[in-house]
């Protein structure tokens, strides 16, 4: 459950808490419902959503990976990941996307001597295409939901319990375990990876609060980068 998501994540980064609002303590009904319907409601709540906060700590293949953003719809969004020790803050504004990696992060991508050039800066480009396009399926509520909750295989309801004091339900599969809101807005609270190489958990809370979103001034245009 939600490996796409992880997978993507890393990806992404190699290339270049309760439920928020909404919650409340009378049951909404899902603990009765089938393994199905209560991803189905998930993400249907999720994708309803004005925005939402994301973060956690995963590890793929070895490579660990701390990941925190904030998404306001499918306007943009904005935060940080950091991959192996090395930061890169994101950004994205509709269709153009912004970057800004420590020495480190550029150094990885890019070499020793572009990191020297590039190091404090921030990149510019589309978020429909090119390099920085991937920015797009982590800061648009659609996209990241689309990905993220597409159980694999067989998929089993579990007990009720609580994550982070929220009541959830969870929901398993061979990839791992997506744990649903039980009171309030069915909102997705965590998705628990742990299946093969990957291991660690991404957090979604704050549900429909404000995300201040402004374009990174000065921002090199990646396309001159590629002359």
């Amino acid at each position: 459950m939600g490996r796409r998501l992880l997978i993507g994540l890393v990806s992404l980064a190699l290339l270049a808490a309760g439920c928020g609002k909404g919650s409340g303590s009378k049951s909404n009904g899902e603990a009765d419902k089938t393994a199905e319907e209560i991803v189905a409601d998930a993400k249907a709540a999720a994708e309803k959503a004005g925005s939402v906060h994301f973060h956690g700590s995963i590890v793929e293949s070895g490579a660990p990976l701390k990941v925190d953003i904030r998404i306001d719809g499918a306007k943009g969004g904005t935060g940080a990941m950091t991959v192996q020790g090395a930061k890169v803050e994101i950004v994205r504004i509709g269709s153009e996307a912004y970057l800004k990696g420590s020495r480190a992060f550029y150094t990885q991508i890019a070499g020793a001597e572009a990191a020297k050039l590039l190091n404090g800066k921030w990149l510019k480009g589309s978020a429909t295409s090119g390099d920085l396009a991937a920015l797009a399926d982590l800061t648009d509520i659609n996209k990241l939901f689309d990905a993220a909750l597409k159980p694999n295989g067989t998929i089993t309801k579990g007990k009720e319990t609580t994550v982070d004091g929220q009541k959830v339900i969870g929901i398993s599969s061979s990839e791992g375990t997506l744990y649903v809101a039980t009171t309030g807005e069915p909102f997705p609270v965590e998705i628990m990876q742990a299946s093969g190489d990957s291991s660690g958990a991404v957090h979604f809370d704050e549900w429909n609060e404000t995300v201040d979103l402004k374009a990174p001034k000065d921002a090199v245009d990646v396309s001159k980068l590629n002359g």
